[in-house]
């Protein structure tokens, strides 16, 4: 109990050099981490009944040359491009979040730093030293969940763009 009671503690003392920012940062980073867990999870599992579904659909059909066989195409394999690449955009968008947040930390920061220099002409050095802490962390944070995030979709988009691929590949015109 006493371990938790400690870590706590830490962690409000790490929040507290960040400001508000770092908690904002957090929450954008867990959410993006949840989406992206979410898109692996259904890459590993549900994605191949999804495929196999539409895969059977267009094997039923008995004649696949036509124009309207090949509308009932082009609709599967839109349906299962919008099934993988579902969340992809916020993903990326929330990657794109994260360097931004840190930088608005990064301004608040300076602010505070600007302040005690107004106050008291540069006199209080620990202060100062307090803004451009809080004026770092914030950066950091930022940075290291917006490359981290940056990794990850890249390895999910290309998992999605072959699935899509393959899946159109896979749905011949041969009869």
């Amino acid at each position: 109990m006493l371990a938790l009671m400690e870590a706590i503690a830490a962690i409000r003392a790490f929040l507290d050099q960040g400001g508000m920012v770092l908690l904002f940062i957090a929450a954008l980073t867990f959410v993006m981490w949840t989406l992206i867990f979410e898109r692996v999870w259904y890459f590993k599992g549900g994605l191949k009944g999804d495929l196999q579904k539409s895969l059977d659909i267009w094997e039923e059909r008995s004649e696949r040359k036509s124009w309207n066989a090949h509308q009932i195409r082009s609709a599967l394999i839109s349906k299962v491009e919008l099934k993988v690449n579902t969340n992809m955009d916020m993903i990326a968008t929330m990657v794109s979040l994260c360097p931004l947040l840190g930088l608005l930390g990064t301004v608040t920061g300076m602010i505070e730093v600007f302040n005690v220099l107004a106050m008291t002409g540069g006199g209080d050095a620990k202060e100062m030293a307090g803004g451009v802490s809080k004026a770092t962390i914030p950066t950091m944070a930022g940075m290291v969940a917006a490359l981290s995030g940056l990794f990850a979709n890249t390895y999910l988009t290309r998992i999605a763009e072959r699935e899509n691929q393959l899946f159109a590949d896979h749905l011949t015109m041969d009869h």
